[in-house]
């Protein structure tokens, strides 16, 4: 196998060196055993996300522990573990800072989704989050009884969802739901659940979506001509 390899390559050689000589173009030939491969290192760039510092306002307590990380303010307490792809440090100023503690593309992915995670939990303690839900439907309607929220879908039975601690659910005008809290996470996925039970639907828009939602509509099917 290697003997046939290297007659072929240097068949191929003296190949080029005729067509070099009948072109008047100078070919330099490399022995088999020679020819190998350059490896280049790649460097990933650094998050534009990732690279911007977080600022704690002054009622907000920052305690660091290795990879991990709490937060305490006057709405509640957070804490996180990062991977050890990323590193989180605070400056003399206060502020914070999440970098690469190496250079992988896994560490690259990690960088900008820990420092918006990071930035969330500083937010949530101290200023709080809320997602806003509308239903629209006829007989659509939403109560809250106690710490369970009470939906009115068109189903033969009402829906009945506990609220999570830490967060807080208010009806106005039986079709308006706001959720708020803060921990962005648990608001998004409560809002999200409440949406699976009727998303809405393109032809008349009925369901439940977000306020800021655009359901695009599509068009009833035609009657049939005469």
């Amino acid at each position: 196998m290697a003997s046939s390899l290297t007659s072929s390559f240097q068949t191929s050689n003296l190949r080029s060196l005729f067509l070099g000589e009948r072109n008047r173009i100078c070919i330099s030939s490399v022995h088999a055993d020679r020819v190998g491969f350059l490896r280049k290192t790649v460097v990933c760039k650094e998050s534009r996300i990732g690279k911007q510092p977080i600022e704690v306002p002054s009622n907000v307590t920052i305690t660091l522990d290795g990879q991990g990380l709490k937060v305490k303010g006057p709405l509640g307490e957070l804490s996180q573990s990062y991977p050890r792809e990323v590193k989180v440090e605070r400056d003399e100023s206060g502020i914070l800072r999440v970098s690469k503690a190496m250079e992988t593309r896994r560490a690259n992915q990690m960088h900008g989704l820990f420092r918006t995670l990071t930035d969330n939990m500083v937010v949530g303690v101290s200023k709080g989050f809320e997602k806003k839900l509308q239903l629209i439907g006829v007989g659509y309607r939403a109560t809250v009884e106690g710490k369970d929220l009470v939906l009115n879908l068109g189903f033969s039975h009402p829906v009945r969802m506990a609220i999570p601690d830490g967060i807080k659910v208010k009806v106005d005008d039986n079709t308006r739901i706001t959720v708020s809290g803060y921990d962005k996470c648990a608001i998004g996925q409560f809002a999200a659940s409440v949406r699976r039970w009727r998303p809405p639907e393109p032809y008349k828009g009925k369901g439940v979506k977000y306020a800021d939602e655009i359901v695009r509509r599509k068009e009833g099917k035609a009657g049939k001509k005469k």
